[in-house]
């Protein structure tokens, strides 16, 4: 191949190789031929052999080489040259190449050139690759072009000096007045220019923000000339007036109107008019009417405007273009818990956005309903979602069956419709519920005594329906063996009278141990339920018995081991029976997520209480001797307790000196006088979310640390974590979190555990990473711990 081949017969050349071998030669060769005549420094055809190694270099092939031959043709005087040289800088140089630096004088010659041409390139390459120095050796240059007379200068200027301010935050005070005056261009293309520079000022500086919230009447007015401006055939898009300018003005406007009623104001009529007079049937009307429901939802704007802007997205969702229907939900999910009233009027739009095809708008539709339903809507809402859950896709099943739930829990018309719901989501998408589903629904069915027959007769035929739904089997089995007795008098008078025989309840138990889509779990509910029907039924205990005994030689240890528990309980421990096999109680659950009263320390306290007054009868019954060994097994007191002197007897009373050690602690404790644990300690509250933290401290170095989460707010939160980062010298071990997810309205915790060992006594500090996701949006927030409760 000869050297001097133009470009097009390089390309060509390379595009006919059928191989990647001979396409590499090919590039090989010539790139040989290149670095050849790179090394001739009279050579005439340097721009043309740069503009192929920049073809080579897009196809993803080393042209390093060509660095130095593009520095040499950015000082070069002639345009063609110099064009190439920039060209090749962009695409072969960086901020962190040294070669970089060697540029920066011929950039600020060019800068000064007398060509507009040639200022250009200066400036188009200083802001494609301009390092932090190279920003600040060239700032004033670009502040004195932003003060130009010509038009094509400015409007590259203002985009250079974006990204200077940019790489270097401390220089936007340098151009904060040069942009303010670039506002009364005609130009639009220095007005775009000027307004991306102010928007990046202010999203850098509170106090520029300050001070540009002055310019909206001028931001106001050059928006109305645009939106009311006739036909112009050089900036008009589909018949909207320069969309592009519409759109960057109004995201400047966003930012300062945010937080502050004045500049709100001022822009309340603008947002209205151009809201009322964009077109919306073409693509680009839409992009500027988007832009404004998204100004007007984030700055502190009338009512009125808000509902004006909710309308639109609701158009949004009638548009055939399935990415506008989808960000019209995203931006809706955003504002449904501040204007849930005129999101509900879309309702119905929404709705029928979950039979969309596309797998995305779904889960879009699904995220949105879910935070539509209310008390006065549950049960229209419900039926739509059990209708979605039977045909949604299985990626959405879980996520569908665990926002079913919630709204469930939390509207619930009546505690049967609430339990009828629940039994139709484990019907149908039984395998995709979540772990605690089982123990919640059993919780929900023991505290309604009065639906107790009409559940269990529903389940039972659920379960000769179908056994392949685990968690559904699994509540089946429970509520048999729990309410057996009921199932088998078929006196239900909620539900259609079936006449159930003791056998046929025990060969529905019997099909669900033997059937091989029985997970281990699922055996253990059946296996538990069997047994506690030999205290339900009176014929087929011998049956049971049989069955109890099969299992227990199962090569599932679990099982095996209930089996052997349940054979002792028929021989040696028959007459027990009974007893251990009545009906459980009433499982009572407090508003912490807690059952049976295990986790507020008043509650524990309580029943500490209660149990030492029974004990103290017991206590002072005991002979002294024993207490005084017992005394001294833990250490011993400062004034040892003499014995009672009479012998054979008990003692009528017990002094014991309450400032003795372990043992004076011990009976201290028993007396209902336990020291006061410390309390949990807020370290981080911000949008609803909470996280407590509780020390307790193991030995001189180490330190148990708890964390507690809660939500506070009216939307559930999913991918809940937790990260911990503490000083070098401090072994950190984080153990498994209780969960993932925090409901809403604090209807559960997470709590994770994080074991410090701080062997060298450091001043020991955590900082701590809390990272959700809440309707869609993902968030992050970093707070530090400076002090220890326990310490």
């Amino acid at each position: 191949m000869s050297p001097s081949i133009p470009l097009q017969e390089m390309i060509r050349a390379i595009r006919s190789a059928r191989t990647q071998c001979e396409e590499r030669g090919v590039i090989q060769r010539e790139c040989a031929a290149i670095r050849a005549q790179f090394r001739q420094t009279d050579s005439g055809a340097r721009s043309h052999n740069l503009a192929k190694l920049l073809y080579v270099h897009m196809l993803g092939y080393p042209a390093h080489f060509g660095q130095m031959e593009c520095v040499r043709m950015i000082a070069s005087p002639r345009y063609s040259e110099k064009r190439v040289g920039y060209l090749g800088a962009m695409m072969l140089l960086d901020e962190k190449q040294d070669a970089s630096l060697l540029i920066t004088n011929s950039i600020k010659n060019d800068l000064s050139h007398s060509n507009q041409y040639v200022q250009s390139l200066a400036l188009c390459t200083l802001a494609c690759m301009g390092s932090a120095e190279m920003c600040r050796d060239l700032a004033p240059e670009i502040d004195r072009l932003l003060r130009a007379s010509n038009s094509y200068i400015k409007k590259k200027a203002a985009l250079c000096a974006v990204h200077i301010v940019r790489k270097v935050h401390d220089l936007g005070e340098l151009f904060a007045p040069a942009a303010r005056s670039l506002l009364v261009e005609k130009n639009h293309g220095v007005l775009h220019g000027a307004v991306v520079l102010i928007t990046e000022l202010c999203e850098r500086s509170t106090e520029t923000l300050e001070r540009f919230r002055k310019i909206v009447p001028d931001l106001v007015q050059i928006m109305k000339g645009l939106v009311i401006s006739g036909y112009s055939p050089e900036h008009d898009v589909a018949g909207i007036s320069d969309p592009f300018l519409q759109v960057r003005i109004l995201r400047l406007l966003r930012i300062l109107g945010r937080n502050n009623e004045t500049a709100s104001d001022a822009m309340n009529d603008l947002l209205a008019q151009v809201a009322t007079n964009t077109d919306s049937t073409k693509t680009v009307g839409n992009a500027v009417l988007y832009e404004t429901v998204l100004t007007v939802l984030d700055i502190k704007s009338e009512s009125g405007l808000r509902v004006l802007a909710v309308n639109i997205l609701g158009r949004f969702l009638l548009n055939n273009d399935r990415n506008i229907r989808y960000i019209a939900m995203t931006s809706l999910q955003k504002i449904v818990c501040t204007d849930h009233n005129a999101v509900q009027r879309h309702r119905g739009t929404i709705v029928d956005c979950l039979k969309d095809q596309d797998a995305s708008v779904k889960r879009r539709a699904l995220e949105l309903s879910l935070a539509l339903v209310s008390a006065s809507n549950i049960r229209t809402m419900m039926k739509e979602l059990l209708l979605f859950l039977s045909s949604c896709p299985p990626e959405l099943k879980a996520h569908a069956a665990s926002g079913i739930f919630n709204a469930a829990e939390r509207y619930a018309p009546s505690q049967r419709w609430h339990i009828d719901t629940i039994l139709h989501v484990l019907t149908t998408a039984g395998g995709d519920v979540r772990d605690e589903t089982v123990p919640n629904l059993i919780q929900l069915i023991t505290n309604t005594s009065e639906l107790h027959c009409y559940t269990v007769h529903k389940l039972y035929r659920a379960l000769l329906t179908d056994i392949s739904q685990q968690s559904l089997v699994q509540v089946a089995c429970w509520c048999i063996g729990e309410y057996g007795d009921l199932l088998l008098k078929g006196e239900c008078q909620e539900t259609e009278a079936a006449q159930v025989t003791e056998d046929d309840a025990l060969d529905a138990l019997e099909t669900v141990l033997q059937s091989h889509m029985s997970s281990p779990a699922t055996r253990g509910f059946a296996l538990t339920a069997t047994m506690k029907l030999s205290t339900r039924i009176t014929d087929n205990v011998d049956r049971i018995r049989s069955i109890v005994s099969i299992y227990g030689s199962c090569l599932d240890v679990e099982l095996q081991q209930r089996a052997v528990e349940y054979n002792a309980l028929f021989k040696k421990y028959d007459h027990m029976r009974a007893a251990v096999l009545e009906r459980m109680p009433v499982i009572e659950k407090n508003s912490m997520g807690h059952i049976n009263g295990e986790s507020a320390g008043e509650t524990v306290k309580e029943i500490q209480t209660a149990t030492v007054k029974k004990a103290e009868p017991l206590l002072q019954q005991q002979p002294a001797n024993q207490v005084c060994d017992l005394l001294d097994l833990l250490g011993g007191s400062e004034e040892p307790l003499q014995p009672s002197p009479l012998q054979g007897s008990t003692a009528p009373g017990l002094s014991i000196n309450t400032t003795s050690t372990a043992g004076g602690d011990l009976l201290d404790l028993l007396g209902g006088l336990e020291p006061t644990p410390l309390a949990p300690v807020t370290v981080y509250e911000k949008d609803g979310v909470t996280l407590t933290l509780h020390c307790e401290k193991q030995s001189d170095s180490g330190l148990t640390v708890t964390l507690t989460a809660s939500n506070s707010t009216d939307s559930d939160i999913s991918g809940f974590t937790l990260q911990a980062a503490v000083p070098k010298s401090v072994q950190l071990h984080m153990k498994a979190p209780s969960g993932d997810s925090l409901p809403a309205r604090g209807a559960a915790k997470v709590t994770q555990m994080v074991v410090l060992n701080n062997p060298n006594k450091v001043s020991l500090k955590m900082r701590i990473r809390v990272s959700y996701t809440r309707q869609g949006s993902a968030f992050q927030d970093t707070v530090q711990v400076d002090s220890f409760p326990a310490l």
